[in-house]
């Protein structure tokens, strides 16, 4: 059985199109958001969306037991709250930090074509994402 089919068997219909149609839209949006951390003028903005959807997306993957999304998201939760807390006027996101959000974002949407394609698994994390950037603002 597969990963969508699991989900179907255990959860109500209703719950996993909205997860899925949520997940999809919002990977759609996130490319924009890190882009606009390297801005000082979109910064504070970008940083507590961020924080919002990953938080969102954290709680929404437990709620379906989806643990390799939900360890992910709460890495990235972290440190999008650390961005968000920043009182630094003009401050902007490190390169690395955005060029690691952006392998993020690849692999959660590996992730969503995985549950949709019902894969038994999730695929593996990208070793990249282990390598969390040390700074994260310029």
């Amino acid at each position: 059985m597969g990963l969508l089919k699991e989900l179907e068997a255990n959860y109500e219909l209703d719950i996993i199109e909205d997860y899925l149609t949520h997940f999809g839209f919002i990977n759609g949006t996130l490319d924009k958001l890190i882009v606009n951390l390297s801005r000082s003028d979109k910064f504070d903005d970008s940083s507590s969306e961020l924080y919002r959807i990953f938080h969102n997306l954290k709680t929404a993957s437990q709620y379906l037991k989806l643990d390799q999304i939900v360890k992910l998201t709460t890495i990235v939760e972290d440190i999008t709250s650390r961005l968000k807390s920043s009182h630094t006027t003009g401050a902007t996101a490190s390169n690395e930090l955005i060029d690691w959000l952006l392998l993020v974002v690849d692999q959660l949407q590996g992730y969503l074509d995985d549950i949709e394609n019902d894969e038994i698994y999730l695929r593996i994390l990208n070793p990249k994402i282990i390598a969390i950037p040390n700074e994260i603002f310029n």
